[in-house]
């Protein structure tokens, strides 16, 4: 593993971010910014849903609530919106929930308020906030991966709601940078993996022959943005070192960050 030197925290360290490639730039920043040297390699790439058919259908109806778990879910509705030549509009009768701040964020900047954000991002934290708001017989509109957990259309039909669920995007392997990554891994050139998603986890994993990652990760730091992804992580036999209090890309950055400032001390 490289030494560190230097006077910033992650000086000497380089780190793995397996996010897609128009994801990451915030999170290498924020790295970069401690020191680090950042090896970009997206194991995912986000792209339209094969159609965009119930997408179109599910717009022109009226909810009572819509149920953001993703930035992508908000980038990619917002296309379609724009892209068929409507505006925010089509969303101002609805209360809107956002899974976390950074995906509250991206409602507001297409001038949008999430009305819920849950204290723990993860969909049981969502479920929670929006227990007492939801009445039996509402509508919601699920917006979001085509490949994704049920626990929110499991939750929220129990509470009586009308669950609408839509591929706003999907999820794409992505294996192009797999060799090099090896060849990373196999020469110790990497001391940080990170996740942040189980879907990156799982195409990480995919890269790889059966039996090669205990040996490719020996002495490789995990990083986790969250229980739900470290118990992806850990189902494949990747035990995870660091996991932010907070669930975002931030306080993952932050967690690395103190993981090896506390090594240091």
């Amino acid at each position: 593993m490289t030494e560190v030197s230097g006077d910033k925290p992650l000086t000497g360290k380089v780190i793995l971010v397996t996010r897609a490639v128009e994801q990451a730039g915030s999170f290498s920043q924020l790295l970069e910014a401690a020191g680090a040297r950042v090896l970009l390699v997206p194991t995912i790439a986000i792209e339209p849903p094969d159609t965009w058919g119930p997408l179109d259908t599910a717009l022109q109806d009226d909810f009572a609530w819509v149920v953001f778990t993703s930035v992508n879910g908000v980038a990619m509705l917002r296309h379609r919106v724009e892209a068929t030549g409507h505006g925010r509009d089509l969303l101002r009768h609805a209360r809107l929930a956002a899974i976390g701040p950074a995906t509250a964020a991206a409602l507001s900047e297409w001038g949008l308020t999430a009305e819920v954000v849950p204290g723990e991002y993860v969909a049981e934290g969502l479920v929670d906030r929006l227990r007492p708001l939801v009445a039996a017989g509402q509508r919601i509109l699920l917006p979001r991966a085509a490949e994704t957990r049920d626990v929110l259309v499991r939750e929220l039909s129990a509470l009586g709601a009308r669950v609408t669920e839509v591929a706003a995007y999907r999820t794409r392997f992505a294996a192009e940078h797999g060799p090099g990554l090896r060849e990373a891994l196999a020469a110790g050139r990497v001391d940080v993996v990170t996740f942040t998603s189980s879907s990156t986890v799982r195409s990480f994993c995919a890269l790889f022959r059966a039996g090669e990652l205990p040996r490719l990760l020996a002495g490789v730091t995990v990083a986790c943005i969250g229980p739900i992804t470290r118990a992806t992580a850990e189902g494949r036999g990747l035990a995870t070192q660091i996991m932010p209090e907070e669930y975002t890309v931030p306080g993952l950055a932050r967690a690395i960050v103190a993981y090896f400032e506390s090594a240091r001390s």
